[in-house]
């Protein structure tokens, strides 16, 4: 690995590294589209620009085929110095050499980070980048099905809410709950709060750990939502748009990203006041369903130049100030629980934060991508189980793939 020290100027530049050291520097900044809100980027960019005299680049990528494209940047001689990357990748990018130790950054910024966003920013036992935000999903329902069906509150419980579905199924027309066989994400949430595991090491290396009971309990809990809908066995949440489905005023709720409901009242603006928001209720009322934190963080690349100034980036960056104005103009979730009063008013945020401290990710590893390559033998499985295999032979029969996967090389 290459560290931030043993990089940058020789001699004593960066023990000096200072303002009138930064003069006449620009630093590239690589973001994902859709991740920078207009006035936050504004805001820093100034503020990073007054602060160290250097110019900030602000490169907007798109997601289609961003892994390649990172790390071919990173083997490269001249690689953008800051770069946002998906929280799910970075173990990818860290094994590879290709981005630097932030263990000083650390110390300095990330004391109060929150430890459940903060886990995919670690690799080896070394921070390789900074956590930055992540998004959940939520529970976004009708109001008006649910009051047709007598339904008062939202569920605190897992069994409160399918005794909602129930009412909604036995005292109206709509269909209860929207839950195609292959929403993977949301099957992992479920995975996550049963402490699940879908890898294990075994001669030093990782295989499927698919066949676990406790996989097949998350996937029972899975069957009984879908068993409420009407949707495709053998298609995920995009195909058709769930947002889309939810839109027609048929549908009593179903579970998404924030965004969905927002795309929902867009396609049809007349249920728009209808529209609500909940946390995903777990086994007790004390504790939510587990979630999968989707999100990103940002990291250094080993091969930057600018080190010392890209780390000053990061600290404006991610800033109390800073990371809670994030929070309040994105609606995402900021990196530490402090901050999340910024979500105040924003009702698909504020459903999805108390999740955040029980949520967690698919397995940390660099070969994991490989697994989730379409077609996902995840989402195969699942959609056997829900056309009545049992767990064990669903199990089995994708078990190859995934092994197969989990050993190429990224």
């Amino acid at each position: 690995m290459v560290n931030v020290a043993a990089c940058g100027s020789d001699g004593d530049g960066d023990k000096k590294a200072g303002p009138d050291s930064f003069k006449g520097q620009t630093l590239t900044l690589w973001a994902m589209d859709g991740s920078t809100p207009k006035q936050w980027m504004k805001d820093v960019k100034a503020e990073f620009e007054k602060k160290t005299g250097a110019k900030l680049k602000f490169e907007v990528q798109q997601w289609n085929g961003i892994q390649q494209k990172i790390t071919t940047a990173l083997s490269e001689s001249d690689p953008p110095d800051v770069i946002e990357i998906g929280n799910t990748q970075t173990p990818a990018y860290a094994r590879t050499g290709g981005l630097a130790d932030l263990g000083d950054l650390k110390k300095d910024l990330g004391k109060d980070w929150t430890a459940s966003l903060n886990e995919s920013a670690v690799y080896d036992g070394k921070q390789y980048a900074a956590p930055w935000f992540a998004v959940n999903r939520t529970v976004v329902y009708n109001k008006k099905i649910w009051a047709e069906a007598g339904i008062k509150g939202t569920p605190k419980t897992r069994d409160e809410f399918f005794d909602a579905l129930d009412k909604i199924e036995k005292k109206t027309d709509a269909e209860p709950i929207y839950m195609p066989g292959q929403n993977w994400y949301f099957f992992d949430g479920l995975l996550i709060g049963k402490n699940a595991d879908l890898v294990k090491k075994k001669g030093g290396k990782w295989v499927s750990n698919l066949a676990d009971p406790k996989v097949g309990e998350a996937m029972e809990i899975y069957k009984k939502y879908a068993s409420y809908s009407k949707a495709p066995k053998d298609k995920d949440e995009a195909t058709p748009q769930q947002a889309e489905v939810f839109a027609k005023g048929k549908t009593g709720a179903f579970i998404g990203l924030g965004w969905e409901g927002a795309t929902a009242a867009e396609a049809n603006p007349k249920i728009k006041d209808d529209i609500g928001y909940f946390t995903i209720p777990g086994e007790t009322a004390g504790k939510p369903e587990g979630v999968f934190l989707g999100g990103s963080n940002l990291a250094v690349a080993a091969g930057s130049e600018k080190q010392e100034l890209a780390k000053e980036f990061l600290k404006i960056a991610l800033s109390d100030k800073n990371e809670g104005a994030l929070a309040k103009e994105g609606g995402v979730i900021p990196n530490k629980e402090s901050l999340q009063s910024n979500l105040k008013g924003n009702p698909s945020a504020e459903a999805a934060a108390p999740a955040v401290e029980g949520g967690g990710l698919t397995p940390l590893i660099p070969e994991w991508g490989a697994v989730e390559n379409p077609p996902n033998p995840i989402k195969s499985y699942m959609t056997s189980v829900l056309k009545g295999k049992s767990h064990a032979a669903a199990a089995k029969a994708v078990e190859g793939e995934m092994n197969k996967r989990l050993s190429q090389k990224q």
